[in-house]
């Protein structure tokens, strides 16, 4: 057990940022697989540009690496491409 004030806040707020990290990243998650299910042109349209920032939030807070979120916004762009020709 730690023994220090500063190391128990620190184990306090770890646990918080961890959630809040773990609630983000499955919330994106989701609506990237909502995007990819979607076979509407016009509804995957509109949910594109949400799941992008969804992606850029993450990749600037570290919680996924820049390249994931690169790769995965490409994807998604060309999935939707594909629904609107």
């Amino acid at each position: 057990m730690a023994n220090h004030k500063s190391a128990l806040k620190r184990i306090r707020s770890n646990e918080t940022k961890r959630l809040r990290n773990k609630y983000q990243h499955k919330t994106t998650r989701n609506a990237i697989k909502k995007l990819r299910e979607t076979q509407d042109a016009k509804e995957a349209a509109t949910l594109l540009p949400t799941v992008v920032s969804m992606l850029d939030k993450l990749a600037k807070r570290n919680i996924i690496h820049n390249n994931k979120a690169a790769n995965l916004k490409s994807s998604l762009t060309k999935h939707v491409t594909k629904l609107a020709s």
